[in-house]
């Protein structure tokens, strides 16, 4: 090993430390903050309290922005996740002239259809419809913007699961409706689970689709509330921020977490021909 060697893992194992101090002081911030006195904006060892719970909790908007939140991104990710189910099916099965260009055409309106550009024409539409301050009409959107991704991703999956499957269904007399209910779709659950996953979090971090459609603070999800959490004087309420933030990040890791154990995360099929 020569000294240029040893020199370049020394940079490179120190930069990767580096980034990881980077990301994990706002984590060890979270998890500190929300159980200290006095909380601040620095990293320390907390002194102990539950008070800070209680401040939080007295807030009228707390718990109804976790239940709209919960059910703002139930309605999101269920709609998502079935419509991607069945257009990947479609497109990976059956031969449609210009597939290909079709697939990268989802995958750019991805990144077009809830960008800063699109929020005035989405908001003159939803004020057209008469869906300002609709839940479900606000879930629609959001799962408008993630259904091209989530069937570009999807379709991956389904290509992994061997066409011989279905064909023997069909020998056996399933319908089309059965082979996709009882052979594709259990077979593709790892698939459905990552995106599962992946819509539930992008739907639940969303801050300006909810903050424009859902005017009354009744309906207005936790991401939205969060900025809301200011003191007398205007400031950020450092005895309720932390332990909302805390809060308001538990619904997405128990979701990782089990789906996680039960199934992992790929972002590729998993069955091999």
């Amino acid at each position: 090993m020569t000294p240029r060697w040893v020199l370049g893992r020394i940079g490179f194992y120190t930069l990767i430390a580096v980034v990881m101090v980077f990301f994990a002081l706002p984590l060890l911030w979270l998890a500190s903050a929300p159980f200290d006195r006095d909380p601040g904006l620095t990293v320390r060892w907390p002194h102990w309290t539950t008070a800070n719970l209680t401040a939080t909790l007295r807030n009228p908007n707390v718990l109804p922005s976790l239940a709209n939140s919960l059910i703002l991104c139930g309605v999101s990710t269920a709609i998502t996740v079935a419509l991607a189910a069945l257009a990947a099916y479609v497109l990976a099965r059956v031969r449609i002239p210009g597939r290909g260009a079709v697939l990268y055409v989802l995958l750019l309106l991805s990144s077009v259809v809830t960008g800063t550009a699109a929020m005035v024409p989405i908001f003159l539409m939803m004020y057209q419809l008469g869906l300002i301050n609709s839940r479900l009409g606000t879930a629609v959107v959001l799962s408008g913007g993630l259904l091209p991704a989530a069937i570009f991703m999807l379709k991956d999956f389904i290509d992994s699961i061997p066409s011989s499957y279905e064909e023997s269904a069909r020998v056996f007399g399933a319908s089309a409706r059965q082979v996709l209910g009882q052979v594709v779709l259990p077979i593709a659950r790892p698939g459905l689970a990552t995106i599962l996953v992946w819509s539930f979090v992008n739907a639940w971090g969303n801050f300006l689709l909810p903050f424009l459609l859902l005017q009354d603070t009744g309906r207005q999800p936790a991401a939205v509330i969060v900025h809301t959490m200011q003191n007398e004087g205007g400031a950020a309420d450092l005895r309720a921020l932390p332990m909302f933030s805390l809060l308001y990040s538990i619904p997405v890791v128990v979701l990782f977490l089990l789906v996680n154990r039960r199934y992992g995360f790929r972002f590729h099929g998993g069955i091999k021909g």
